[in-house]
């Protein structure tokens, strides 16, 4: 990674996997933010570039914190914030000066939208080849290039709410914008791979992610039962379509769920539920029999479980080493993850100052991660990033360039 000044001026840590690194953060709301909060969280210097008015999600709100949105709080730690008006041509060339000084650029406007403004990724990677230039569209830039990339609209169009809910219900989308957090992490794989290699060829790549073909590939084993298979998946509700038991079952009280994989487990549930004999019965002893006759070995199961709580039969099954779990609200999620010492919350920011946010997904042995910065203010680092600039700044690469619109309008 090329060595610079911007954690010591801009108040990165010295060490972390991506120590040294800049990137130069033109991204908005989710897939963008989120991809480059990780790479923050492990040691790069992201500069947030933010138009005027901001973030959109600075504006969603409720529920919010010291009337910040928590949406916006919960993918933007460890990031300096400038707002530039790219229609304003001395903000633009700020803009061009943070990027000749990134290794990194990532973006989520509309393809081609950056062109005008001599930011576009042909431009951008002549003027300077050693950047990776990551880019993050809703359906890629060919025939798809001028459709919405909001996160509702692929899990529609991607199959992912054809195949949410019931049977006989209407599709529905998942409960959170996952499409856009997977797609910030194909990103992030993206960025760190070109990085690496770069380092045995010194020239960047333009990383391309969009939100429909995140979709696809996080759809698995649905995906491949229509690529490989030439099956149409349906609605199943909260079944498997290649698993059984593997879905909710209602307990006395409220429902747990069972995920059995195998045969092994399959019997040590029966053991647990004092129904040896059923693991044995050919109906069910093979996770495809099991698959075939599913409404035979579902009243059997729920017969018994309805005789305790579900906080029972998880302790009993847990000890038995068989895959279960209640079905838990977010914030007893998150209280459980603190029992089994995940330590699910970090604060962001400066000790006695920090923002709670949840904590980084992935821990390493010999470099640790981050959270000195909390969540920015809109433009509270501008002196920073401008005394950065000038420091060592090289000549702005660009030529001089007439906006036609501004960076709000453009995204």
């Amino acid at each position: 990674m090329r060595p610079g000044d911007a954690g010591e001026i801009l108040g990165r840590p010295a060490t972390g996997p991506l120590a040294g690194v800049v990137v130069a953060d033109l991204s908005r709301v989710l897939a963008g933010p989120y991809c480059t909060m990780l790479l923050a969280d492990m040691g790069a210097t992201v500069i947030k570039v933010e138009s005027p008015s901001g973030d959109d999600t600075r504006t969603w709100r409720p529920p919010v914190r010291d009337g910040e949105s928590t949406y916006y709080l919960s993918v933007n730690r460890n990031k300096r914030s400038v707002a530039l008006d790219f229609a304003d041509p001395a903000d633009l060339d700020v803009v061009h000066r943070i990027v000749a000084r990134a290794d990194v650029l990532v973006e989520n406007f509309r393809p081609g939208g950056l062109e005008r403004f001599g930011l576009g990724p042909a431009t951008v990677r002549e003027q300077h080849p050693g950047i990776v230039y990551a880019s993050i569209t809703g359906f890629g830039d060919g025939a798809g290039r001028d459709l919405p990339g909001y996160d509702v609209l692929a899990q529609a169009v991607s199959g992912l709410m054809d195949v949410t809910w019931d049977p006989d219900g209407e599709p529905h989308k998942v409960g959170v914008a996952l499409v856009d957090v997977i797609t910030g992490l194909h990103a992030a794989t993206g960025i760190l791979a070109a990085l690496h290699a770069r380092e045995r060829t010194g020239i960047g790549e333009h990383v391309r992610v969009n939100l429909l073909s995140s979709a696809l590939s996080a759809l698995v084993n649905q995906t491949s039962a229509h690529v490989a298979g030439g099956v149409v998946p349906t609605r199943m509700g909260n079944d498997h379509p290649s698993l059984y038991p593997y879905g909710p079952f209602p307990a006395r009280d409220k429902d747990i769920v069972l995920a059995v994989g195998n045969n092994g487990q399959f019997r040590r549930l029966c053991d647990c539920l004092g129904l040896p004999d059923v693991a044995d019965d050919p109906r069910f002893a093979t996770v495809d029999a099991r698959n075939r006759n599913r409404a035979d070995l579902r009243p059997i199961l729920a017969q018994v479980l309805l005789a305790r709580d579900a906080d029972e039969w998880f302790a009993m099954l847990r000890a038995a080493r068989v895959p279960a779990a209640p079905i838990l609200t977010v914030a007893e999620g998150v209280e459980l993850a603190r029992e089994l010492e995940l330590d699910p919350v970090a604060l962001a920011g400066p000790p006695g100052e920090g923002v709670p946010t949840v904590r980084h997904p992935i821990t390493f042995d010999g470099s640790a991660v981050d959270y000195s910065v909390a969540p920015p203010r809109l433009d509270a680092d501008r002196e920073q990033v401008l005394r950065w600039l000038e420091a060592r700044t090289p000549a702005p690469a660009h030529s001089s360039l007439t906006a036609e619109s501004s960076l709000t309008a453009e995204r």
